[in-house]
């Protein structure tokens, strides 16, 4: 087979023709890293909404073993028993029946991995207020760091 340089220089021709430039691959790297930045942020906020509604629920099953507690013993546990009331009988207690949390051995956390604050008698005039101080562990916040207060 002969090659006459005619046809060579065509080939290197054609050759570079069907790559890409680098502006073009930088300019398709831009391209994705704004696309996975706008979606893993989205998949973040759906994270924490998920978290904080697992919080509710939770806080709403403890405020349904508190009623129980409340049911057998005449009274809700106060702010030193705590939630551990739910899990272990409180010295002087009669009636108690327990453990009144599925998950018995361990008062459960938060999906943060927060112990729950509970108070007795809450704010309000409510019997007691169960608390999730949300992501950031601390009191107040904003999103995902905002407070999540049983019967609110």
């Amino acid at each position: 087979m002969n090659i006459t340089p005619h046809t060579q220089v065509q080939k290197k021709t054609s050759f570079r023709q069907a790559g890409f430039t680098m502006i073009e691959l930088l300019a398709v790297l831009a391209i994705l890293a704004i696309v996975i930045t706008l979606v893993s942020g989205n998949f973040a906020e759906k994270g924490d909404q998920a978290k904080a509604k697992a919080a509710k629920i939770e806080i709403e099953q403890m405020g349904q073993a508190l009623d129980l507690f409340k049911l057998e013993v005449g009274r809700y546990p106060n702010s030193n028993e705590g939630l551990q009331a739910l899990i272990t009988a409180p010295g002087g207690v009669s009636n108690w029946s327990g453990p009144y949390l599925k998950k018995a051995g361990a008062v459960p956390k938060d999906p943060w991995n927060n112990e729950y604050r509970y108070l007795s008698p809450g704010a309000n005039n409510r019997p007691y207020d169960i608390v999730s101080l949300g992501a950031d562990g601390k009191e107040g916040g904003e999103g995902a760091n905002k407070d999540i207060v049983s019967g609110q």
